[in-house]
């Protein structure tokens, strides 16, 4: 970035004053030598001695091979650097090395009388020397104190701990739009309207309608949220105010407060303007959730952004955009109309949106004419723009690490593989390790392919995957939004599978159905409690098995049910894992030649995708109950 002379002088001020010492120093310096000094002439070291044998000198200085002096008489010399002659009284030579005690003795035998200076006495150079030291020592506070500054709030290097750090978006750069952003239709069309409403208000104004305080995006994390709001700055064509919520808060009481007050005064001073609040949870949490009252550093903040979007000052031309994954533990006072009048909720995309992202993400990508994005977004229900990013960006990785010049679908599989099942690990298993994970591995994928309704496998593995030995990979065949309590129980068959084919082949159990024990009892516990799938519970929800975002509300949540109802649970959800467990040793004794071929076709290639499987288990999987 070019800067103009005034710039600089404007953001460094203390160098016009560094200058003007220096014009003072030299000024004083010069004046003090043409006042103390009379005028010296240079004249030669041949010159000097013949004056002295003539006895025409009455007093010398000499100093560091230099000797100053004055004649007792005026006298015409020719000197080197003039033609004419000139009247010399005061005179200046150099003193060869050689020339020591003999000169000082035909001196004093011309009776001249001799001072003799160590170091030459120059104004300019002791005041250097005296003010170097607080020059530096000077300087060096003020760099702490810019840079304390800087770090704390401040701006163009002044003390600013008040001052926003909201970032405004820089029209010029190259900037993300709307067309950019794949999906989310309705949302953008929301937001383009507000856009508009900014650009032309009396479209709007005249059949009466107001422009809205605050739009917040809702949303999982990785949706896109942060994304929409870049391409919103893209297309807004308005002042646009981009800050993070944590950037409020500091260890200074009141600090985020009066941020907040400069974040809207630059903002008005631009209307119309937007202003982005990334992750807005970070001060906009239920005021009174903690031990510190309402007086706390957080709470202060959240005050003043609710008096600023709608106080008793009205804020005109300003519009709030904020996005969180924490709409729960927001306070009510920020969510009410008025503040936030639209709450616009991002949903994990579907797989046209998905099919849709991939498309995005792999345009400047080299990608093989053999790769079907349809397909791959098929296969991957629940990801989210973020994951699909990273999808594509670890495909390239493989292919890079393979030595092709394109991405194809191998890459693409390892891909999704290493995303969705873990990275493989550089582990080796003892062969009754591996026998015990094939089986396990096996009674997954049999009962999942038995059972009608559950999710279709689509790969089953013994290599060591992340933080497991074995993983069977179950893909939705589409978006599911509902889950009846049928295919709940199936997926806690299935879960137990594993465990189920442990005890059958080896009349033992393992600790590695660890984590499928864990999912199954989590499960079947919402199950029960949240979801009013028992019988004897009954449509009753409670907040057993609820996973609170934060501490919140209360230090301790109380328990809103009966000693009577929490047995009748525990009950209820033992009764579902039992009865899941014997409906796949069920399906596992009748089919235990099934298992074996899987097991051993496991033990012998590792990996099994779905046509293997399915060659193996001879029949094509059932759909129909039975």
């Amino acid at each position: 970035m070019n800067y103009k002379p005034q710039d600089i002088l404007q953001k460094q001020p203390w160098l016009i004053y560094a200058a003007l010492l220096l014009v003072f120093l030299l000024l004083y310096s010069w004046w003090a030598e043409r006042v103390r000094i009379p005028q010296r002439f240079v004249i030669t070291y041949s010159q000097f001695l013949d004056q002295l044998e003539a006895g025409n000198i009455s007093s010398v200085t000499i100093e560091n091979h230099r000797i100053r002096g004055e004649l007792g008489e005026e006298t015409r010399l020719q000197l080197p650097e003039r033609r004419e002659l000139v009247a010399v009284r005061f005179f200046e030579t150099h003193l060869p090395s050689f020339q020591g005690e003999e000169l000082i003795d035909r001196l004093r035998a011309s009776q001249v009388a001799i001072e003799v200076k160590p170091v030459a006495d120059r104004p300019l150079g002791q005041a250097l020397i005296w003010l170097l030291p607080w020059l530096l020592i000077i300087g060096f506070w003020i760099y702490i104190m810019r840079r304390s500054m800087l770090q704390m709030g401040g701006r163009d290097g002044h003390l600013g701990f008040a001052q926003s750090k909201a970032r405004l978006f820089d029209l010029t750069r190259p900037k993300v739009t709307y067309q950019e952003v794949a999906g989310m239709e309705n949302v953008k069309k929301e937001l383009q309207e507000v856009i508009e409403f900014l650009k032309n208000p009396a479209k709007f104004t005249r059949i009466g309608a107001q422009i809205p305080k605050g739009v917040l995006l809702v949303g999982p994390p990785g949706c896109g949220k942060t994304l929409l709001a870049k391409a919103t700055a893209g297309e807004a064509g308005v002042p646009f105010y981009s800050v993070s919520a944590s950037e409020f808060i500091e260890m200074f009481v009141g600090v985020g407060a009066a941020r907040v007050r400069d974040m809207f005064r630059r903002a008005k001073e631009n209307k119309p303007a937007l202003i982005f609040i990334d992750e807005i949870d970070a001060v906009g949490r239920t005021r009174g959730a903690g031990m510190g009252g309402g007086h706390d550093e957080r709470e202060q903040t959240l005050n003043q952004l609710l008096s600023e979007m709608d106080g008793f000052e009205p804020n005109e031309g300003v519009i709030v955009l904020a996005a969180t994954n924490r709409p729960d533990v927001l306070d009510p006072a920020l969510l009410r109309p008025g503040r936030f009048d639209r709450h616009l909720v991002i949903q994990k995309p579907g797989w046209q949106e998905r099919l849709a992202i991939l498309k995005v993400h792999s345009r400047h990508k080299k990608m093989a004419s053999e790769v079907d994005l349809e397909l791959l977004a098929r296969e991957t229900p629940g990801m989210t723009g973020a994951d699909l990013e990273n999808l594509m960006n670890e495909a390239a990785l493989v292919a890079l690490r393979r030595n092709k010049e394109q991405i194809d679908t191998d890459d693409m599989e390892e891909a999704k593989d290493k995303i969705l099942m873990g990275m493989i690990r550089d582990e080796v298993l003892s062969e009754t390790e591996r026998r015990i994970t094939a089986y396990h591995e096996a009674g997954h994928t049999l009962v999942a392919w038995e059972l009608p309704g559950s999710d279709p496998i689509h790969k089953v593995s013994i290599l060591p995957r992340g933080m497991a030995l074995g993983v069977t990979q179950m893909v939705p065949e589409e978006d599911r939004h509902y889950y009846p309590r049928k295919y709940l129980r199936n997926r806690l068959a299935v879960a137990l599978a594993g465990r189920v084919a442990e005890q059958l082949v080896f009349d033992d159990v393992s600790t590695g159905a660890q984590n499928d024990l864990k999912d199954a009892t989590g499960l079947a516990e919402r199950m029960v409690s949240q979801w009013g799938m028992s019988e004897k519970v009954g449509p009753v929800a409670t907040a057993r098995g609820e996973e609170h975002p934060f501490l919140g509300r209360e230090l301790a949540q109380p328990k809103k049910y009966s000693d009577q109802l929490a047995w009748l649970m525990d009950q209820e959800i033992r009764r579902f894992i039992v009865e899941a467990e014997e409906q796949a040793r069920e399906i596992l004794a009748r089919n235990r030649e099934n298992l074996d071929k899987l097991a051993a076709a496991l033990l012998r290639e590792e990996t099994l995708e779905r046509e293997a499987i399915e060659r193996i288990i001879g029949h094509h999987r059932r759909l129909d109950p039975p």
